[in-house]
């Protein structure tokens, strides 16, 4: 099963980037790092699409069988460098593709608006985003690792987007 995690913080040291690198590493999941600065402000212009940064986007998401976009909150919203990336894909990536939703927030509330904010943008590239969402605050963060009660619920979320992944499999081979 092939799962690519994003983590759509522009932030290098991030509790966003925390929980990716945690899901990267527990779930075998591939890794693209926004905060590594690979992908180009989209300008829609041809030649962006030809950029190193771009096309391995563009494949990675071709290829996964489920993804995580984990997105910090804000002004009510996703990262604009999430939103930037998903700018450079299309229903090519997504469509019919299981999509789990994590944001993280600062506080001890926040987050629903970029789960929100999330969950149209996949509506828009025809993606399945899952139900089940998750929002991760600061007290899911110990240093740079997170809680075991935050693990837990990281856990419930991933075997949720295993359900979504295995149905789609399932019902590809059946048409």
């Amino acid at each position: 099963m092939n799962v690519v995690v994003v983590n759509g913080s522009p932030r290098k040291s991030g509790r966003t980037g925390i929980a990716a690198r945690h899901i990267a590493r527990q779930y075998g999941a591939q890794l693209i790092d926004l905060s590594e600065g690979a992908i180009p402000l989209y300008n829609g212009e041809a030649s962006q699409e030809e950029l190193p940064g771009v096309l391995h986007l563009r494949q990675q998401m071709q290829l996964a069988d489920g993804i995580i976009l984990c997105s910090p909150e804000y002004h009510g919203a996703m990262s604009g460098a999430l939103k930037n990336a998903l700018d450079f894909l299309s229903s090519d990536q997504f469509e019919h593709k299981p999509v789990a939703l994590i944001a993280v927030a600062g506080g001890g509330k926040g987050g629903i608006n970029a789960l929100n904010n999330m969950r149209t943008v996949m509506r828009g590239l025809h993606a399945n985003a899952i139900p089940k969402q998750l929002v991760l605050d600061s007290s899911c963060f110990v240093d740079d690792h997170l809680t075991q009660a935050a693990a837990l619920q990281v856990d419930d979320i991933l075997s949720e987007l295993r359900r979504y992944i295995n149905a789609a499999k399932w019902w590809w081979e059946q048409t």
